[in-house]
């Protein structure tokens, strides 16, 4: 399975959290990559460093302004989404999206929560985001919290046979 360097951006271009991953497959919901208990993940040009605590597998969706990251048990969320530009491969090896804030959770006891939506508001002003942007990342978080909690697409399930590949 191949090596891809999977890279969020801030807005000015800002390297922000970025790990290496496997590409562990497609299918009709996207490209997803998975991580090992252990990956370094780092943030920013090495400002911090940390160990993936737990198994994870990346769903990188086709043409969509968010990606999802699934955790193995033991996690204290199940589902993290990141609302973001869709992703671009300049190659087979690497992708990047631009992380727009705004995040969508699936707790293990099923809540479904949207988080820094004040982040969002201040990097509007901040990096000057486009109207065109602001708009397309919020449908996507209100899209999110439907599909996330009512268990649509991607978030019924189809992370399992990924997640065993990269689990324990």
């Amino acid at each position: 399975m191949a090596e891809v360097w999977l890279a969020y951006t801030k807005y000015d271009g800002s390297l922000h959290w970025h790990q290496m991953a496997r590409r562990l497959g497609e299918d009709e919901h996207g490209i997803w990559l998975g991580a090992t208990k252990g990956t370094v993940v780092r943030k920013g040009h090495d400002d911090l460093v940390t160990e993936a605590e737990w198994a994870h597998v990346l769903l990188i969706p086709h043409n969509a302004w968010w990606t999802a990251a699934f955790y193995a048990q033991g996690a204290r969320n199940e589902i993290y989404c990141d609302i973001a530009t869709p992703a671009v491969w300049p190659h087979a090896r690497e992708v990047t999206m631009v992380d727009l804030d705004l995040d969508v959770l699936r707790m293990r006891d099923g809540r479904v929560l949207l988080d820094d939506a004040d982040e969002f508001a201040e990097h509007q002003v901040k990096y000057a985001y486009p109207a065109d942007v602001i708009a397309n990342a919020s449908a996507a978080a209100e899209w999110l919290m439907r599909a996330v909690a009512e268990r649509r697409g991607p978030f019924g399930g189809a992370h399992l046979p990924y997640l065993e590949l990269v689990s324990d």
